[in-house]
């Protein structure tokens, strides 16, 4: 995969047509936990790779670690993307996140996934520890980096993967004391009803206005729970593509009770069938696309804007 590859027009230039979007911007391109189909996921290196490729948000799954810290890892456990069974064999079993310090999980070893590799020909991540866990400053610290450098502005999409106020409190008091207090490039997420309440109502009392997105594996799901309801403590809902009730009318249904719609996971990677899946939903309305190849997605979007 060159880097040349991703081609795209400039966002404010798609945002001169019109899109069957909610509010008839171009869909926004997520990179589902960085550009997770070509480095290990959730590392600066996936980020950094997503964002100079042209992405408009990074998306880091969080977790606290025993000593409090956010760090980016979509498992509860660390043994799927890490080394730690091996580096901590003693433990037996024992490698949940919540269960290591975090100078603890700064001696692991990244392990990619699928079609993911340590590497990409032709790019060089600029941080430090572009291949270790990082933490949700750190991503922060990379993110504003990067906006320095490209001038334009960079969206993160963190998810509390832990329900209950605790990680939620610390997720707020990060992004605040890091200086977003709520736009556009803020969204939280959590597939947890609860947490997405509290978000609301703990960002409320603190002034914050961040987008609050409830995520669900089934777009039924979602209209058996009142899409005006949700509406009332959530700006959007997060969808599986391939769930139940996923279709045009479900999208249109949304954006009438004042909902965008996002979609995951696009993690086809060969650009025949991937194309095709994207152009589908982003000619549905889709507001946003999680991507595993964020490339793809921005090629789609470019072919889909000549017909707006």
């Amino acid at each position: 995969m060159a880097l040349a590859a991703a081609s795209c027009l400039p966002v404010h230039a798609e945002r001169k047509r019109r899109w069957p979007t909610r509010d008839g911007a171009a869909p926004l391109v997520i990179a589902h936990r960085g550009a997770s189909g070509y480095l290990p996921e959730h590392t600066l290196a996936a980020y950094e790779l997503a964002v100079r490729m042209g992405a408009d948000c990074i998306e880091p799954d969080l977790h606290l670690t025993r000593d409090g810290q956010l760090v980016a890892m979509h498992d509860a456990t660390l043994e799927r993307t890490t080394d730690a069974a091996t580096r901590f064999a003693a433990r037996n079993g024992g490698w949940r996140v919540a269960d290591f310090s975090l100078e603890e999980i700064r001696q692991l070893e990244m392990r990619p996934q699928g079609t993911a590799a340590l590497s990409v020909p032709g790019f060089r991540p600029s941080s430090a520890h572009p291949l270790r866990v990082p933490t949700l400053e750190e991503i922060i610290g990379l993110a504003r980096r990067l906006e320095a450098e490209g001038a334009r502005a960079i969206g993160l999409y963190p998810e509390a993967k832990q329900a209950g106020p605790r990680l939620a409190s610390h997720l707020l008091n990060v992004l605040s004391a890091a200086g977003y207090v709520g736009s556009d490039k803020v969204f939280l997420q959590s597939f947890d009803l609860d947490t997405v309440r509290n978000l609301a109502r703990r960002q409320q009392a603190l002034g914050l206005g961040y987008r609050l997105v409830l995520l669900s594996g089934s777009a039924n799901r979602l209209l058996a729970m009142d899409l005006d309801r949700i509406a009332g403590f959530a700006s959007g809902v997060g969808v599986n593509i391939r769930g139940e009730g996923m279709s045009r009318s479900f999208i249109a249904m949304a954006h009438a009770a004042g909902l965008t719609v996002h979609g995951y996971t696009f993690n086809e990677a060969r650009a025949a069938t991937a194309l095709p899946e994207y152009r589908k939903f982003m000619g549905w309305g889709m507001d946003g696309v999680f991507s595993n190849y964020p490339d793809l997605a921005l090629q789609a979007r470019t072919a889909q804007a000549r017909l707006h």
